[in-house]
């Protein structure tokens, strides 16, 4: 059975970090590029950073040098290191892995911040 599940999100305050993770299960995680998304209320859901099966990575420009995204595909797991989180940061955070047309998602993770 595939699964994504994210976790590590939370309630923290405007400055503060938070390091969400993703464990995979039911697939070889490393052969995927992965990814993580969110969607705050009332938007559709973005691409935050992505880090793909042969190491590239980017990030949108509004996290870039306050989040790292990175994997362990010995553990099937993929991360998203976060800093200097804003109140603009507050949304729901989801993990996907891509390989061409296979697409696979988790439930997402609350990541609220807020005084």
């Amino acid at each position: 059975q595939v699964q994504l599940v994210e976790s590590g999100g939370g309630l923290v305050q405007p400055g503060g970090s938070l390091r969400l993770s993703c464990a995979a299960s039911g697939f070889t995680f490393g052969d995927y590029d992965m990814g993580w998304y969110r969607q705050a209320p009332g938007k559709e859901r973005e691409l935050v950073a992505r880090f793909t099966r042969f190491s590239l990575i980017d990030y949108r420009n509004s996290v870039k040098g306050r989040f790292t995204i990175s994997r362990d595909n010995a553990k099937n797991t993929g991360y998203l290191q976060m800093n200097s989180l804003n109140p603009e940061d507050t949304a729901v955070y989801y993990c996907n892995a891509q390989l061409g047309a296979i697409q696979y998602w988790g439930k997402g993770t609350l990541v609220t911040v807020s005084p």
